[in-house]
C-alpha cells in the first residue's frame, strides 16, 4: 500500500476552472490539479525560484520540480492537441488554514 500524499499548500482555489480551445473542435480533456496550477503560478507567473516556491508549498525542492514538470506537460498537451484544460482536485491545503484538508476523491473534476 503506497504512502498517503502529503497535502501541498496553495494560496487559494482558482477562479477559472477550465480553458477550452476556441474556433476548433475539442479533441478531449486533460486535468490539472490545484497544486499543479499553484506550481505554475509560483514559478512562471510570480517568477520565484524552485527552492522558494517549494518552501511556500511546504514540499521538497525535488517534489516541487516533479509537480511543475508534470503541470507543464499537461498544459503543453492541451495546447498542442487542442484538448480542454480542466482545473480541480488534488491533495492540498490553503496557506494560513490549520488542520483542514481539501480533498476530492474519484475523478479529478
Amino acid at each position: 500500500m503506497p504512502r498517503p500524499k502529503k497535502p501541498r499548500f496553495v494560496s487559494g482555489y482558482p477562479t477559472i476552472v477550465a480553458f477550452v480551445p476556441q474556433g476548433m473542435p475539442v479533441t478531449g480533456e486533460v486535468f490539472l490539479s490545484v497544486e499543479e496550477l499553484e506550481a505554475i503560478r509560483l514559478t512562471d507567473f510570480e517568477h520565484l525560484d524552485q527552492e522558494t516556491a517549494a518552501n511556500m508549498m511546504e514540499v521538497s525542492r525535488q517534489t516541487y520540480g516533479r509537480i511543475l514538470s508534470n503541470a507543464r506537460g499537461i498544459i503543453g498537451e492541451a495546447i498542442v492537441t487542442g484538448k480542454a484544460l480542466k482545473i480541480g482536485g488534488g491533495t492540498y491545503k490553503f496557506r494560513g488554514m490549520r488542520r483542514r484538508q481539501h480533498r476530492r476523491g474519484g475523478r479529478r473534476f
